[in-house]
């Protein structure tokens, strides 16, 4: 909870004990007049050294060094009775506090009282002291002790207590009391003239559950400071309140005042891309100075608007600007002239860039898949070799290899080289879930079913919670096994992991099908389709509608997916055995 800071401490205790050392030494030294010295010479001096041993409930820099020790195992409760004991026997005010800190870490509530009255008698305007009894005053349910020091804290200069408050009000157990306090403490005239104060509290009373206190903390950010993250918090929390509407205000009337921000476009734009419009995102941006993060920025939400309009216009846009251009640069240029399917133009950007720059891998990676596109295949296979000879001790880089080189061979129906490519991948990273699942997809669509079935569930081994695999493992069940309720309880679970994904709602609709449950298969199913019209799930969803007899809505259905994919293979594939 609290920083731990023990450099100074460690040091002054060493300090002491040397000093100790050398005035125990000093103690100690015989005179050198006698029978021995005149006798045999002065005595040797590790002759007259006599150090005392110091007990080790005694020795301050001993003990200290035990709680590093505990602290490093995660010994919390040994760490602060050492460094209480350590405490006890300094003045160090640093010390006690770190003691104060680590009790109360720990939860051991009598030691951190009994180290806070050693801190305090040695220093008690330490802003530290009131935040360690404001946690200790709500831990014995004492409200309005805690109020008193907290607002000594709020009353720091430059509100440096506010941090301090948000950490004493995190660490109550009790989060009604902890945002009851919050309400009290967190008045306007107290939260000073930092916007950073005003969102925090803001952030905290949300996070405490106390949405009007969030909401007014923030409007009056907003009134008071104009900034972009005053905004940006105050939009946020307008849309997890469901008003969308509240929330484009504003950003709307944010930009008006300020056209130029650029950090509240980019606030605006992701809000905009988290309510589905990506078009309006990238026209946002695309407003005031631009720089290479804003043209990535913009180039992402129209890919994802699918907008060939916007992207045009940004490939120009950057295209126009001045040489040299940066490698970066040339990486934007060569995605968007492929989002154009320009990739003739894609290729001679990315030949530009060198396969040591920061995006070379993944630049070559691109190159491959479109010579492959222009009819090269065999340099494609050759490069995707290369790559793997390069990237022989980076495992994700190497996996990335052999997942293309898979890819590029079942494009061109060389399923079984594909296969091969996979399993050479698999002996040198045996583990590896993405060579396994796409092992098993391809297995899957070959008919390999009990070799796609143990594949999924090796990686399920390895990623108990992957909803991915849970899915495409039953999905498999259902679709080529018998074993329908395995299948139908993993789509079941995976939904949970991943509730509202389409995929999975056609998987569970499937199942319901497949067991012949077909009222329960047709509302997933729609729903499904609802969220995701592609052309699988229309195959799936007409199905169910024409055996269910519904077959003019079956037929509609199966147009509309002819139109997402006219070569779908599930499509084709279900058309042709119900129709024909």
């Amino acid at each position: 909870m609290m920083q731990i800071r023990a450099r100074s401490s460690v040091r002054n205790a060493a300090i002491g004990v040397l000093a100790a050392m050398l005035l125990g030494a000093c103690a100690t030294l015989p005179s050198t007049s006698g029978s021995r010295a005149s006798a045999h010479g002065p005595a040797q001096p590790l002759e007259r050294l006599k150090v005392a041993p110091v007990p080790s409930d005694q020795d301050s820099l001993k003990l200290m060094l035990a709680g590093q020790f505990a602290l490093s195992s995660g010994d919390l409760s040994g760490a602060a009775r050492d460094y209480s004991q350590a405490a006890r026997l300094s003045d160090d005010p640093a010390l006690a506090g770190q003691a104060t800190h680590i009790a109360l870490a720990a939860k051991q509530w009598d030691l951190a009282r009994e180290d806070l009255t050693h801190w305090q008698t040695l220093r008690s305007d330490d802003p530290g002291v009131w935040q360690a009894r404001a946690v200790l005053a709500l831990h014995d349910r004492k409200p309005d002790a805690a109020y008193e020091d907290l607002q000594r804290l709020a009353r720091q200069s430059e509100g440096k207590g506010w941090s301090a408050i948000a950490q004493v009000l995190l660490s109550d157990d009790d989060k009604e009391q902890a945002a009851a306090m919050l309400e009290r403490v967190a008045k306007p005239d107290r939260l000073g003239d930092k916007v950073q104060t005003w969102i925090a509290m803001s952030q905290l009373a949300a996070r405490l559950e106390r949405p009007t206190l969030a909401q007014s903390l923030a409007t009056q950010a907003v009134t008071r400071f104009k900034t972009a993250d005053a905004y940006a918090w105050a939009a946020q929390l307008k849309l997890k309140a469901g008003d969308k509407t509240g929330a484009r205000a504003l950003f709307a009337d944010a930009l008006h005042r300020d056209a130029g921000n650029t950090h509240m476009r980019l606030a605006y734009a992701a809000l905009l891309s988290e309510l589905g419009d990506n078009a309006e995102a990238a026209r946002i941006l695309a407003q005031g100075p631009q720089d290479d993060f804003t043209f990535a920025a913009r180039a992402a939400y129209c890919a994802r608007a699918d907008d060939k309009k916007l992207t045009e216009a940004l490939y120009r846009e950057v295209k126009a600007l001045p040489e040299p251009r940066p490698d970066d640069r040339m990486h934007l240029l060569g995605q968007l002239a492929e989002l154009l399917d320009h990739k003739a133009d894609a290729l001679a950007w990315y030949d530009q860039i060198s396969p040591d720059s920061e995006h070379g891998f993944e630049v070559q990676l691109r190159i491959a898949i479109l010579q492959d596109d222009n009819g090269k295949t065999a340099e494609a296979l050759a490069l995707v070799h290369e790559l793997q000879a390069r990237a022989a001790d980076d495992s994700k880089e190497l996996g990335e290899t052999y997942l293309l080189e898979g890819e590029l061979l079942s494009r061109h129906q060389r399923e079984k080289d594909a296969i091969a490519a996979y399993d050479r991948g698999l002996q040198t990273l045996p583990d590896d879930v993405r060579l396994l699942y796409a092992r098993a997809l391809l297995n899957d669509d070959l008919g390999h079913v009990d070799a796609a079935v143990r594949d999924l569930r090796h990686v399920l081994e390895l990623k108990p919670d992957d909803a991915n695999a849970m899915n495409a493992l039953g999905y498999t069940l259902a679709d080529r096994t018998e074993h329908k309720t395995e299948a139908l309880e993993l789509i079941q679970k995976a939904l949970t992991l991943k509730p509202g994904e389409p995929a999975i709602i056609d998987s569970l609709g499937w199942v319901q099908y497949r067991l012949g449950n077909l009222d329960q298969a047709l509302e997933q199913l729609r729903r499904a389709y609802d969220k995701q019209p592609d052309a699988e799930i229309a195959a799936h969803l007409g199905e169910v509608l024409w055996v269910s007899g519904q077959k003019d809505e079956a037929r509609r259905i199966w147009d509309q997916g002819r139109k997402k994919d006219e070569k779908n293979k599930v499509l084709i594939e279900t058309m042709k055995r119900l129709v024909s």
